[in-house]
């Protein structure tokens, strides 16, 4: 990965999905410089309405602004439920602006046709569905989508209770384990309950990992291009 010392923002919708992304930037990319730009009301809301309300765009597309005024070369959000936000967005900056999950969704296509997904925010396992089904048929291949969402393993992380949340994905995982090619933990926050994991199991993606390569790669390429 280069070794460039680039300015990233981090938008965030949950205090829960801070640390993966920063844990995964000091092993993968410990040279960038991180601006975290929050609102979680965004989070309570959307478990509220089910759905991206243009309020709730408007509210993103601020934070992306602001850290496009703050000099970032690239803004990563990293609440899975408003990727189909960035496809809306993205186009109005110059800088790249990527979603937490959308490189991690195309690799799981590559990798299997039958695909789990797990999620413990009611809007994010609906959103990864969709996104997959139209990754696979831009790629022209079919696959079968199994997902499940547990909103009491979000609550259980909200109120401080990480062998909870933990376990209840964990109980997802060996009932998913048996039908899938590979797994995919929909969100940041559940990052925690694969280093738990103390079972076999066909391969789990997180989008973590994956993103901070991903917005790299894209504004390395981006400098190359200017």
């Amino acid at each position: 990965m280069s070794g460039e010392e680039y300015r990233i923002g981090l938008i965030h919708a949950t205090m829960n999905s801070v640390q993966p992304i920063l844990d995964a930037f000091q092993v993968h990319a410990p040279q960038v410089t991180l601006v975290n730009f929050m609102d979680e009301s965004l989070i309570y809301e959307l478990n509220e309405t089910g759905i991206v309300t243009r309020n709730m765009a408007r509210r993103l597309l601020n934070l992306v602004e602001k850290a496009v005024m703050g000099g970032v070369e690239g803004v990563l959000l990293t609440c899975s439920s408003f990727t189909p936000v960035v496809a809306e967005i993205s186009h109005l900056f110059e800088i790249p602006v990527l979603s937490a999950d959308l490189s991690m969704l195309e690799k799981a296509i590559d990798m299997g046709n039958r695909i789990g997904v797990i999620a413990t925010v009611e809007a994010a396992g609906p959103t990864t569905k969709t996104l997959l089904e139209t990754i696979s048929s831009n790629k022209q291949k079919d696959v079968i989508i199994q997902t499940v969402i547990i909103p009491k393993a979000f609550h259980a992380l909200q109120n401080g209770n990480r062998s909870k949340h933990d376990e209840l994905i964990h109980q997802k995982v060996q009932e998913l384990n048996r039908d899938c090619d590979v797994i995919l933990f929909a969100q940041f926050s559940m990052v925690r309950a694969l280093e738990t994991l103390d079972f076999t199991t066909v391969p789990i993606l997180t989008s973590p990992e994956i993103s901070v390569k991903s917005i790299i790669a894209e504004i390395t390429k981006r400098r190359i291009v200017i």
